[in-house]
């Protein structure tokens, strides 16, 4: 995983090199999409702003932008023009600074399996699930919001911050 942009130490980090230095924790999170479902995942994983503080962000720096792995052999619908790929996502460096938000590394006791977003997805509990980016590649500290890939393709329907609030339907619904 790249981890760069307005930051003072810029790195790549091996995934096996991540686990070793920040062990997964058990976070048990309800992940809700917009298609009305929703369901209680035990993830195991870390608080991404433990990665961040090891890359010692810039004080410009006000959003984190996250880059999905582009390999259409490997995921063949990246081959199909519903979005503009690679997938893209972002939230505010203090929402992933957050210690709720986590880099998910496993679920159910077991590593990710490549389906659910391996070997690093991003985890946001208060967030709609097509803001929980799957099979992280790459992460940059901008000082500009980034603009989604979902955010592109139907802004009407998925807005830049996504929040959750129970007592309000999502337009889809």
């Amino acid at each position: 995983v790249a981890v760069g942009g307005l930051v003072n130490r810029p790195r790549t980090f091996d995934v096996e090199e991540l686990l070793r230095k920040f062990p997964p924790e058990e976070r048990i999170y309800r992940m809700r999409c917009v298609e009305a479902w929703s369901m209680v995942i035990p993830w195991l994983g870390f608080p991404l702003g433990k990665l961040l503080k090891e890359v010692e962000p810039l004080s410009k720096a006000k959003y984190v932008r996250f880059e999905t792995l582009l390999d259409p052999q490997q995921m063949p619908l990246q081959q199909i023009d519903v979005l503009n790929w690679p997938y893209v996502e972002g939230l505010r460096l203090d929402e992933a600074m957050h210690n709720l938000t986590i880099l998910g590394t496993g679920l159910y006791g077991k590593p990710l399996p490549p389906q659910d977003g391996a070997p690093i997805r991003l985890v946001v509990p208060w967030k709609y699930g097509f803001k929980n980016i799957k099979s992280i590649v790459k992460i940059d500290l901008v000082e500009e919001m980034p603009v989604s890939a979902w955010m592109q393709q139907s802004p009407d329907e998925y807005g830049f911050y996504a929040n959750v609030n129970p007592d309000v339907d999502h337009p889809r619904w």
